[in-house]
């Protein structure tokens, strides 16, 4: 089963929902109004699921989520289960071979609602890595992340305004930094609370585990000690990061994904037994549930 596990699609519910909107984060027609960030016109046929299905279609699974940069997740709640209630309807109502990651507002917490997007088809839970990059995000998303049992976490960039900045600089800067601030917390301070968690870093984690030179010359973990809970997918990077990363961790934790319609999932070229790792095995590895005990 070939798998990307990070692509954008808004359904309509969910344009529904930002045209119905009277401040920002919201859509006048195709136009995307942020806070802090220039107007960006969206083509119409990025979000269009016949489209993107022909685009899919070497796919056996695409899973889509929130675009967490838009910051939503971090609106107040009476603003934001609106926008999450319409991305959760709109993506369960997709055909094959979509599937879709449940996503939360930050600023209420609520198992019950994680639990209903869940039983309606989610495969898991995205977060904003703004969310979860130091113990006190952690501690606040813990009893969501206590709740998703054997379903994975994705960990996604979120918002990230730079004004004056040239177009590349918010994938390319804060995303990275928030990746990076992301892997290194949770592996100090959501590991231990949650030892069995998969968690998905978008990204690469923003190369992160490559620092861990770094890390063990100031006292941190030994070189070596790979998580095989912790997945990395390889959106916006290519064959040099992969391959760094592969030497880093092992083949057995990347994952594909694409990000789209912003990239494309990269072309490794490194032969079929590590295009089938990263596109069928591990994917597989990091979505399936585990059988129930008798």
């Amino acid at each position: 089963m070939a798998v990307d596990v990070h692509q954008h699609l808004w359904p309509a519910p969910f344009l529904h929902a930002l045209r119905s909107r009277a401040t920002n984060p919201r859509l006048d027609g195709w136009t995307l109004l942020l806070d802090g960030e220039p107007v960006y016109e969206v083509n119409p046929a990025d979000h269009d699921p016949a489209a993107r299905a022909k685009l899919n279609k070497e796919l056996d699974l695409a899973l889509i989520s929130l675009s967490s940069p838009l910051g939503i997740e971090h609106l107040p709640p009476d603003e934001a289960w609106p926008l999450i209630d319409a991305f959760h309807e709109g993506a369960a109502e997709l055909p094959e071979p979509f599937g879709f990651w449940a996503s939360a507002p930050v600023t209420d917490i609520s198992v019950p609602k994680l639990e209903e997007a869940l039983n309606a088809g989610a495969v898991g839970l995205q977060l904003p890595a703004t969310a979860v990059q130091d113990q006190e995000g952690l501690e606040k998303v813990a009893p969501l992340l206590g709740a998703l049992d054997d379903r994975p976490l994705f960990i996604h960039p979120g918002p990230a305004s730079a004004p004056g900045t040239p177009g590349w600089w918010p994938a390319v800067v804060p995303y990275v930094q928030q990746m990076h601030a992301a892997w290194y917390a949770f592996q100090a301070f959501g590991r231990p609370r949650h030892p069995r968690l998969k968690v998905c870093f978008a990204l690469l984690a923003g190369l992160a585990p490559l620092h861990s030179e770094r890390q063990i010359s100031r006292g941190g973990q030994g070189r070596g000690l790979v998580d095989p809970g912790l997945f990395v997918e390889t959106s916006s990077y290519g064959r040099r990061a992969v391959d760094s990363i592969v030497r880093e961790l092992g083949i057995d934790v990347v994952v594909n994904g694409s990000d789209r319609p912003y990239a494309e999932a990269p072309a490794l070229d490194f032969g079929d037994a590590a295009q089938h790792a990263i596109t069928v095995a591990n994917p597989t590895r990091l979505l399936t549930r585990k059988e129930p005990s008798s």
